[in-house]
């Protein structure tokens, strides 16, 4: 009987001790587990302490530790990421601009406590649109409509020099700033339109213009070289009238060599071709006598 009592007893005290281990190595597991934290790849990490607050150590990629419910990590992507906004605004001459402009952002590693403290993990959202939006509105106010067009690479660069300036007083880095769009008001658009409209007409009867010169010219030059060709036909037939029939034999010639490439067999007589053969004998006869 007695026998019976200590073994219950031995075996009972066993299975509490084990009980026990079982549960001090699961508290013992979740504590590590609690205690250790990752840092991916292209990420930082910085420490909050319920007891002194943010810590200004910056901790890489890899595993860390932490001191469980007193510490708590907060994570922030350091890699580069696009913001865009769309900004009504006015230029010099008072037309009204639509502009785009993209930039891509990350926070400053050096000081992501501050970042934290200042501006919380949603910094791009909380600074970024107000000073894009003051920068557009600065810059395109120093412009003409039709300067930023033309000089737009100067805006974009004056764009990008300001807004890393005012970026920076907030610990943000700004990799590339660029301008997407840029659009006006229906009235400036139309106004254009038109304008181009009108230089191209103005062209046009210009044109016009210089053209009806040139067949002026033209017609002068011809009318001149045909009298001067008159005048030197009837020098040539008055010293030698040989020079009349030997334009007729040329144009006999001519009138006979389209013919023999037509298709169609046609006889001529000499009268046809031009050569008046009679007349031509009978005035050779009539010198001779």
């Amino acid at each position: 009987m007695a026998k019976q009592v200590v073994e219950q007893f031995v075996g009972g005290s066993g299975m509490s001790t084990a009980l026990k281990l079982i549960g001090s190595a699961t508290l013992l597991g979740v504590g590590i587990n609690q205690s250790m934290y990752t840092v991916q790849g292209g990420h930082r990490g910085i420490i909050f302490s319920r007891i002194s607050g943010i810590q200004n150590r910056t901790y890489t990629e890899g595993l860390h530790f932490r001191l469980p419910w007193f510490q708590y990590p907060i994570i922030y992507d350091i890699r580069a990421r696009p913001k865009r906004i769309q900004s009504p605004t006015g230029s010099k001459d008072l037309q009204m601009v639509n502009i785009g402009l993209r930039v891509l952002h990350r926070p400053d590693m050096r000081h992501l406590p501050s970042v934290y403290r200042n501006l919380g993990k949603d910094y791009d959202d909380r600074v970024l649109p107000s000073i894009m939006n003051e920068v557009l509105k600065s810059v395109v106010a120093q412009f003409n409509a039709s300067q930023l067009i033309t000089q737009r690479a100067k805006v974009s660069a004056l764009v990008r020099e300001q807004l890393l300036q005012r970026a920076q007083d907030f610990n943000i880095i700004l990799d590339d700033v660029s301008i997407t769009d840029l659009s006006f008001g229906r009235e400036y658009t139309a106004a254009v339109e038109s304008k181009q409209v009108a230089q191209q007409e103005a062209q046009r009867a210009q044109f016009l213009v210089e053209k009806a010169k040139q067949e002026k010219q033209e017609k002068v030059v011809k009318a001149e070289g045909e009298s001067k060709a008159a005048t030197l036909l009837g020098v040539a037939m008055t010293e030698n009238p040989g020079y009349l029939k030997l334009r007729k034999i040329r144009a006999a010639q001519h009138i006979a060599q389209t013919i023999s490439n037509a298709q169609n067999r046609v006889y001529l007589n000499a009268e046809a071709l031009m050569l008046d053969l009679g007349n031509m004998n009978t005035e050779s006869g009539s010198k001779k006598k």
